[in-house]
């Protein structure tokens, strides 16, 4: 297990820079459990490393990282039952905000696909480099899913109703959308990341202001493009739903694209079944789903417990 979660997640240490690659490449960097596992022991550990003042998070290949491996989630809750996917779940969500609250600076290069899980163990960060080869998405409805992750906390504080369009659409964004709508703080041209990845390895600081500055020597303005969506949206009953099963199984399983809905039609679909999805979890099922206290020092102890 060890050795498997080094080979997912590799670490590299430059003076007071902790630098983690998301290697899965087969995969876009699909968030496995042994992965989630890892930077959770990684970002617990150096929070009170003195040594350590400066995270920087990438995706080796084409891809930051396409989101959760819900494939492999799937599979494990129709072999074990649903508390499997509550135990993913729960270790990602507690990573996520570990990462939001987090007492250092994290720097992530999104240079390439960041979908899904892979928003949630990036925008939370300080800061989140969008280069011109970010594709950006949270396509959990067409999974019968919802944008999780911390979604509802970042995508309704974007600009207008804009991050309601993108958690209902699933639709794409390019690293200039990203930019423009505050999901990315920086546009580094993909060119310009090894030299700032060299800027940053040698930082002796955890100051943000620091970082921000060094960042900024290798930005640039990128323009929106005519036909952004951007630009055009500005101008003018029970909490485990079979439905996740059943657009993971057209989507990502066999592949039909033909997933069987439950309801079948929006009509169909009463006051009442959305209220549920708002109600309290109560199912001992999915105890492991609730929020740990609202505390550093709390959430730590939550956070080792699940390790």
């Amino acid at each position: 297990m060890a050795s498997s979660q080094q080979e997912q997640v590799l670490v590299e240490a430059i003076s007071f820079t902790r630098i983690l690659t998301l290697n899965r490449t087969k995969q876009l960097n699909a968030l496995s459990f042994e992965m989630v596992s890892r930077l959770l022991q990684l970002f617990l550990a150096y929070e009170n490393d003195p040594n350590v003042k400066l995270i920087i998070v990438k995706g080796k290949g084409r891809a930051f990282c396409a989101g959760g491996d819900v494939a492999a989630v799937v599979r494990d809750i129709k072999r074990d039952g649903w508390r499997a996917g509550a135990n993913f779940f729960s270790k990602e969500f507690t990573l996520n905000y570990l990462m939001a609250t987090y007492s250092k600076p994290q720097v992530s290069i999104l240079d390439g696909i960041v979908m899904g899980g892979g928003a949630g163990v990036s925008v939370h960060g300080r800061f989140r480099i969008a280069t011109e080869n970010s594709v950006f998405a949270m396509p959990e409805t067409a999974l019968g899913l919802f944008p999780d992750v911390g979604a509802s906390y970042y995508l309704s504080r974007l600009p207008g109703f804009f991050g309601e369009y993108v958690g209902l659409t699933g639709s794409r964004l390019d690293g200039a959308e990203m930019l423009a709508c505050g999901l990315a703080t920086h546009f580094v041209p993909s060119a310009k990341l090894p030299m700032l990845e060299a800027a940053l390895s040698v930082v002796d600081s955890n100051d943000p202001v620091i970082i921000s500055s060094i960042i900024d020597q290798f930005c640039e303005q990128p323009l929106l493009k005519e036909q952004s969506v951007y630009n055009r949206l500005e101008k003018g009953g029970s909490k485990v739903s079979v439905n996740a099963l059943f657009g993971c199984r057209a989507i990502l399983l066999d592949k039909d694209k033909n997933p069987k809905w439950e309801p079948s039609k929006l009509e169909l679909i009463t006051k009442s079944m959305v209220d549920v999805y708002f109600s309290k979890v109560d199912d001992e099922e999915w105890e492991d789903l609730k929020l740990p206290t609202r505390s550093k020092y709390n959430l730590s102890a939550y956070a080792i417990a699940k390790l």
